[in-house]
């Protein structure tokens, strides 16, 4: 604004407005707008009045807001399942693969819009159209996604849970007596899903209006699905989505089919395009070394050491950076909210009234006006928490023996602070540590317990609840950001979480199932699906039991190198003027090829060379179908692997064995072959 005084109108003006609002409450906050756009409000100047036209909530202000219950359609969570399995398979060919999961839930907002939005003009043209579709029940479909999917990762199938397996632990050669290793079984693997998936969403509830609406933090991911979900229900948005859906279906075919061709070729060990050389015949043949002939390679005494605990060292010194990075501008943040007399004396807590907080501009007004009109009872999280906490610490040792009620009781003391950490953290970075959390749980619960009490496997049960519980609390407060920016209220975002937790804790140990029916070389180096974490996360149990006497000769101080490197990698990265930046590797990154190779690092590379060269040429394409793309590449490669799943598990093999061979071999072949 030009002036003080005018800010001083303009806010008068918005008290105003707010004072007629609350004598005649209106869930729509279409009162507001009309009061604003009419003109009501002489005191507001031009600049003011544009900056209201160009309200995301002035385009909405003639469609009616639904309750909550109608929010929560059978349609919605039709489309939720489907869209959940499928996002459930590919966030579990990733975990088995690289280990790394993108964020998806773009993806799940624009096909959770695009199938409703079909199915809702269909029924319109006909007449039987009941309810129209809006971008509350849109938003629905998004959360339930996201929280069925997220139990692919937080679930551990490639991390944690797997590395408790035989498969995983042979290859540690550290720690295979029995009451060190619990092999996967669909019945005990949704029990323990159902125990322990929940409390995070309890855990922070209370919380809720703190971190949006007082604390006002950004959740950048929660954010960019709101406003995609906003724009997804305007015209123009409307013909966006359309034309990115139709981009999404073009490249998932492709890479569907790509991955149906590629299968002929896979007949046997070492076949088929994976194989290909990129970087030479002679670089592929030394890709893994041969240092210690006289050991195992799976021995944690050769180069399987050197490799593994390498990689964890980066891992830990780059998780150890983003924690106290994080946590200090967590604490930072907090300590100034805490200052700010704009937050009042008492922070309130649940449905408890809050301190004035003025709002900047219509959109604020309207969205915690909704945000607040249907509250979720501060007794129903607390008593949640404490009845699931009990469940949960009565039953888990029947599931992991080794890991005593104690143990978890005292996880479950601490847990809700850990939440809030990561949650808030999460809120000003977008960073979730879950993982870090998760690590820290390995270490402690895993010393705690000893060796000769089945600490490796306590440790890593430890993780697991440590885990599910930090991740689901940022998650929710995640798709709280993006239910408060498109109007859905809490309470179908806290029943869309729950039901889609629900169906994540059936539907991800299944999908799992399948692949460790179908790939029975699943887990191990060489295969398609090695799951490189489950080892690196038994690894790190080990460590946390036995100390460094597990290490292999010199690998303590090679670790102490990588773990400064990470550190001071980091540190350069942040320091560094962005344009320059962005050309540092996070270590994180550097640290997994280090262990698995180099195949999907080049795959990542190549489409990220892509993505920078399409940007240059047309900036404002590549950041409208960029992830597009993306997703429908990830999409197709990751659902091939269901027909493939069902093609090994009935016993149907690829017909042709397609190998790569230098000049020379292949005459000896020729040779061979010809007499």
């Amino acid at each position: 604004m030009e002036s003080g005084n005018k800010d001083e109108k303009i806010e008068n003006g918005y008290q105003k407005v707010d004072a007629q609002a609350e004598e005649t409450p209106d869930p729509n906050c279409s009162f507001n707008g009309r009061k604003l756009m009419e003109g009501k409000n002489e005191d507001i100047n031009d600049k003011a009045g544009k900056e209201e036209v160009q309200s995301i909530e002035m385009l909405f202000k003639d469609k009616k807001v639904p309750p909550w219950q109608s929010q929560l359609t059978r349609r919605a969570f039709f489309v939720s399942f489907v869209l959940g399995v499928l996002f459930s398979v590919i966030v579990m060919k990733l975990n088995l693969t690289s280990g790394i999961i993108p964020s998806l839930n773009i993806s799940a907002g624009l096909l959770g819009f695009f199938f409703v939005k079909t199915w809702t003009k269909f029924l319109e043209k006909s007449g039987l159209l009941k309810q129209p579709f809006t971008r509350q029940e849109n938003t629905v479909i998004q959360t339930c996604v996201v929280a069925t999917s997220g139990i692919a990762f937080s679930g551990g199938f490639g991390s944690y849970l797997f590395g408790m397996s035989q498969v995983v632990a042979k290859q540690s050669s550290e720690a295979t007596d029995p009451q060190n290793i619990k092999n996967p079984s669909l019945g005990w693997m949704i029990a323990f899903l159902f125990i322990v998936s929940f409390l995070g969403l309890f855990s922070v509830l209370p919380l809720r209006k703190i971190m949006i609406i007082d604390f006002k933090l950004t959740y950048p991911s929660g954010t960019a699905t709101a406003h995609l979900i906003n724009s997804f229900h305007t015209p123009q948005g409307a013909k966006l989505a359309k034309k990115q859906v139709r981009t999404l279906g073009k490249f998932f075919s492709f890479s569907f089919l790509w991955g149906f061709f590629q299968w002929f070729f896979t007949a046997g060990d070492g076949c088929g395009f994976s194989n290909f050389p990129i970087l030479g015949l002679k670089a592929y043949e030394n890709r893994k070394g041969d240092w210690y002939q006289d050991l195992r390679p799976s021995s944690l005494h050769g180069i399987q050491g050197y490799r593994v605990f390498i990689a964890i060292s980066m891992m830990l010194g780059d998780g150890l950076y983003n924690f106290i990075k994080v946590l200090g501008r967590s604490i930072a943040g907090l300590s100034k909210q805490l200052r700010n007399k704009e937050t009042g004396t008492v922070l309130p807590v649940g449905d408890r009234p809050s301190p004035e907080v003025p709002s900047s501009s219509f959109d604020d007004q309207c969205r915690t006006q909704l945000f607040l009109k249907d509250q979720i009872p501060t007794w129903l999280a607390i008593s949640g928490y404490v009845l699931i906490s009990a469940i949960s610490t009565a039953s888990l040792p029947h599931i992991f023996p080794q890991l005593k009620w104690y143990y978890v009781l005292v996880i479950y003391i601490f847990a809700p602070v850990l939440a809030f950490c990561n949650a808030y953290g999460a809120g000003l970075t977008d960073w979730s540590l879950a993982s870090n959390y998760g690590k820290v749980a390995i270490f402690v619960i895993g010393a705690w317990a000893g060796k000769s009490h089945g600490g490796v496997l306590a440790g890593l049960a430890a993780c697991g609840v440590m885990m599910n519980i930090v991740s689901t609390a940022s998650d929710l407060m995640q798709d709280f950001k993006t239910g408060y920016m498109t109007l859905a209220s809490p309470r179908s975002m806290f029943v869309s979480q729950l039901i889609g937790t629900a169906m994540g804790c059936v539907i991800s140990p299944c999908v799992f199932w399948i692949f460790y029916k179908a790939f029975h070389d699943l887990g191990m180096p060489e295969s398609q699906y090695p799951a490189p974490f489950a080892l690196v996360y038994r690894n790190m149990s080990i460590l946390g039991v036995e100390g460094f006497s597990s290490l292999p000769k010199h690998c303590l101080q090679l670790c102490y190198a990588f773990f400064a490197a990470a550190i001071i990698i980091n540190g350069i990265r942040d320091g560094a003027p962005k344009k320059w930046a962005k050309f540092i590797p996070l270590p994180m990154a550097m640290a997994i090829p280090f262990y698995l190779g180099s195949y999907f690092a080049i795959d990542m590379c190549i489409g990220s060379l892509i993505l920078f060269v399409w940007q240059k040429m047309n900036k404002a394409q590549a950041d409208a179908f960029g992830p597009a793309v993306a997703s429908g590449l990830i999409c197709g490669d990751g659902i091939w692997t269901l027909p493939s799943s069902i093609l090994a598990l009935a016993g149907v093999k690829p017909p042709i064995c397609m190998k790569f061979l230098s000049r020379s071999a292949n005459i000896k072949v020729d040779t061979f072959l010809g007499s």
